[in-house]
């Protein structure tokens, strides 16, 4: 048996240990678009830890997720994702 080392992604010590925003338990496994985005809009908006202005970091984080799971991510899992950054816009009064 070879002597393999554990690769350590960047992405991951930033999913674990970020405290960039305090998210809800689960948020990204979710099923409705609407409650993702009104989770992410609340935790940026209570957030005293963020650097940028709400809309910015609720985007941000739902980006940085997609974009970390990639092709493991499951067609209709990227699908409710993508509707609920559509949703997050609509709360923030962007288009």
């Amino acid at each position: 048996m070879s002597n393999r080392k554990k690769r350590i992604y960047w992405s991951g010590k930033v999913t674990k240990y970020s405290n960039a925003l305090d998210l809800e338990l689960g948020v990204f496994t979710w099923k409705n678009p609407k409650r993702i985005a009104a989770s992410l809009k609340k935790s940026a908006e209570e957030s005293w830890k963020r650097k940028g202005a709400p809309f910015q970091s609720a985007m941000s984080m739902l980006n940085f997720y997609i974009n970390r799971a990639g092709k493991n991510l499951n067609p209709e899992r990227k699908k409710i994702l993508s509707q609920a950054k559509i949703e997050l816009r609509k709360l923030f009064g962007r288009k």
